[in-house]
């Protein structure tokens, strides 16, 4: 059986990496539909190598008959367009910090906490987590389950991508008139970001902490163990695609380094790439279009009692997003629809 899948927001970064995963995965949709505002319908997004869909608007869209809808379409347009989808038997798949938290939504990361998503025909709607949430615990998990994890503290290092395609190209101007000497003056991002970095993503909350930085806290404690403490600095870098976190961990129990790596290279999604030598190591240039989680820069830390330190990197638009939607979207498939 073939599904009828919407993909909302396909003229995004997200959007299109979605319609790629799509393709690259075969997923068993018999018809796939590009959605997003009034003024892009009528043009055209690649859905595959070969393959051209015709954006249609989602104002006019009806989803009865639409099995599953991806959605990445911004926070606003989803807490609008994802009820009436879920409502109308599509069961939605989002991609933004709309539904996240509400306690009836799984927010899911495959890899971690498939179980959770039994719960997801109360509201018809699945949540995915922040995408510097997604790989952080997909690398924490087999080593929550060695060794109770009591405190994570997280430096991350996250591409402008994660900003939108806006952002990116807001790098890619900022470097050229920096080059020839002109003025880089910021338009979306609140600091020049080429030859920079900014340690601001999303809004400021009262005690001097950022949304982005809350979110990787809460989404953490929901997906993989309330009890976990979590304390982040968010910080965008000139990285068009990629994002990096640098990961100090707190056991309860003692856990080897021949536990670690047992642990990390046994864990679905994951690739330990640590070899003690120049390069030997994964940036987020060698992540971009990769599937898995990678893991470097594995030791211990001596500064607490049972410490360890990571450096953490993945695709952000794939992992991060589109490839862990379609994950879910393939275990509904699979198992429950």
């Amino acid at each position: 059986m073939g599904y009828r899948v919407a993909v909302v927001g396909a003229t995004g970064a997200v959007g299109h990496e979605l319609l790629g995963v799509l393709s690259e995965r075969a997923f068993p949709a018999d018809e796939v539909v590009a959605l997003a505002s009034k003024s892009s319908a009528g043009k055209e997004v690649s859905f595959g190598e070969r393959k051209t869909l015709k954006v249609q608007s989602l104002d006019d869209y009806d989803f009865e008959g639409t099995d599953i809808g991806l959605f990445s379409p911004g926070a606003e347009v989803s807490a609008r367009y994802a009820p009436r989808a879920a409502k109308a038997g599509c069961v939605v798949i989002d991609n933004t910090s709309h539904f996240r938290m509400d306690d009836d939504v799984p927010l899911i990361v495959p890899e971690v906490n498939l179980d959770a998503l039994a719960d997801f025909r109360q509201r018809n709607i699945i949540a995915n987590p922040n995408c510097s949430t997604i790989q952080m615990v997909v690398a924490l998990k087999p080593l929550h389950d060695v060794a109770r994890i009591k405190r994570v503290v997280v430096a991350t290092y996250q591409s402008v991508s994660g900003a939108g395609k806006e952002a990116m190209d807001e790098l890619y101007s900022q470097t050229r008139k920096l080059l020839v000497a002109q003025d880089p003056a910021p338009k979306v991002l609140p600091k020049q970001i080429a030859f920079n970095v900014v340690p601001q993503i999303d809004d400021f909350l009262d005690d001097g902490s950022t949304k982005e930085e809350l979110k990787m806290a809460r989404e953490t404690r929901k997906i993989l163990d309330p009890e976990i403490d979590v304390v982040a600095t968010c910080v965008r870098v000139p990285v068009f695609v990629g994002h990096a976190e640098a990961i100090n961990i707190e056991f309860h129990e003692p856990i080897t380094m021949r536990e670690t790596l047992e642990a990390l290279e046994e864990a679905p999604g994951i690739e330990v790439v640590d070899k003690h030598a120049p390069g030997g190591y994964i940036t987020p240039i060698d992540c971009v279009g990769e599937d898995q989680t990678f893991v470097s820069r594995i030791r211990p830390d001596p500064t607490v009692p049972h410490g360890l330190s990571l450096w953490v990197v993945s695709d952000n638009l794939r992992k991060g997003a589109a490839l862990n939607a379609i994950q879910i979207a393939e275990e509904l498939v699979q198992n429950y629809l």
